[in-house]
């Protein structure tokens, strides 16, 4: 946003924080969130703390620092006051969509950082990861909780730990570990259950799915071709038989069971009448439209790990455009017994395009990934407040679209502080 824009926006913007930055605490903290805030939503190249002051009438660089680092708010109840806003404002709620983006570092010294691999780079380098779950909609969607992914190197070793100030509660967690922690938060906070998007970082893990599955989580995930299952329920060919002394076996050996066979192989050996067309979304050059069917499956990848057949009924869904020699993607959904049709499970699977788009905007729109921080409370500041700005700028555009079930309140009456910084 321009300064005239901002400007023209002053009063929603004040409105819109009022009820989210109290969970802050003392007047100031609440006067440089604020500050931070709106310049975060100017235009501007760089969105460190530095240049961002330098855009703000009367911001002073030495407080916002402050107030960023080592400020000590709980960025929890922010973030629950955010999600439970948008939640209010975005109708029809529909999808949470789990992701993990990367900040490419220089240094080592910054708060979970390590060699790793970083999406930003497409390629193994120096830098952080976070994951974070958004709300997404038909036309939007935004972030509601973020969790910075710490490596076991950073919590094994107490002397990084208090330099960038880990607090003694932070054990390791995987990324999936990690985004379901994050659902366990919303659901803490009072929202629905709602189906979940991901990618095969999480789809492959039966481990996640088996999780969501558990929480009564709906879930329509990515996962690979190699994945093996069966097309049909897994039943031992024969009773089991005992094994020598003892009590019988509960456990079928593989040549008991039919041989699973990869996803990729199921799909190819389906007839082409399960084949259809389906148009899911309008896109910049056309209609996005592209092959597809679907056909229940039952995993094997826990029981060929040594688990026991507890292998329960999937749907998999697969892509195989019409001008490609092979199937190209692949979704495992479990919806708990509701039953859709080929067009909406298509729509529902393609719907993780939005979360991307949030990743892009939250970078090169509002800094998410400037901050130049070193500790763990500064990069949960920043990105609380990140999310605080792009939520404001969401609803923003929601209120010059047509056709959209947002029931906006009339504007504030204006007041003499109605300018950019001002308290």
């Amino acid at each position: 946003m321009d300064t005239k824009q901002l400007r023209a926006a002053e009063r929603r913007l004040r409105a819109f924080l009022t009820d989210l930055v109290k969970h802050m605490g003392r007047a100031e903290r609440q006067h440089w969130a604020g500050m931070y805030i709106r310049g975060l939503l100017l235009d501007g190249e760089r969105k460190s703390i530095e240049p961002l002051a330098a855009r703000l009438p009367g911001a002073d660089v030495q407080a916002l620092r402050q107030f960023v680092n080592q400020s000590p708010w709980d960025w929890e109840p922010v973030q629950e006051a955010l999600a439970l806003t948008v939640v209010d404002h975005l109708l029809p709620e529909a999808v949470y969509l789990i992701d993990e983006t990367s900040f490419p570092k220089q240094g080592t010294h910054s708060v979970g950082v390590a060699r790793q691999y970083c999406g930003a780079l497409g390629k193994v380098a120096n830098c952080q990861v976070a994951v974070s779950i958004h709300l997404g909609t038909e036309t939007t969607s935004v972030p509601l909780t973020w969790v910075l992914y710490l490596p076991e190197p950073w919590l094994d070793d107490a002397a990084r730990r208090q330099e960038v100030g880990i607090p003694p509660v932070a054990t390791y967690q995987t990324k999936g570990g990690l985004a379901l922690a994050g659902l366990d938060r919303l659901r803490s906070w009072g929202l629905s259950i709602r189906p979940v998007l991901a990618d095969s970082e999480y789809g492959n893990s039966w481990e996640f799915r088996e999780a969501l599955h558990t929480r009564s989580f709906p879930y329509c995930v990515q996962a690979e071709g190699t994945t093996v299952a069966w097309p049909e329920p897994p039943r031992p060919s024969a009773p089991l038989p005992a094994a020598g002394r003892g009590r019988p076996r509960t456990r079928p050996r593989r040549a008991e069971l039919p041989t699973p066979q990869p996803l990729h192989a199921v799909a190819r050996a389906l007839p082409a009448t399960a084949w259809h067309a389906v148009t899911w979304r309008p896109g910049t050059k056309g209609p996005l439209r592209s092959r597809f069917a679907c056909f229940p499956v039952w995993c094997a990848h826990r029981w060929q790990r040594g688990g026991p057949l507890t292998a329960r009924e999937e749907t998999c869904l697969v892509e195989w455009p019409p001008d490609t020699p092979a199937p190209t993607k692949y979704w495992l959904a479990d919806l708990r017994g509701e039953r859709l049709g080929l067009a909406r499970l298509v729509r529902l699977a393609k719907g993780r395009w939005r979360i991307e788009q949030d990743y892009r905007e939250l970078k090169g729109d509002l800094g998410l990934d400037h901050f130049e921080g070193r500790s763990y409370t500064g990069w949960y500041h920043h990105v609380t407040l990140v999310s605080l700005a792009y939520a404001f700028l969401t609803l923003e555009r929601c209120r010059v679209k047509k056709n959209l079930a947002v029931d906006f309140a009339p504007d504030p009456a204006p007041t003499p502080t109605d300018a950019p910084g001002a308290r």
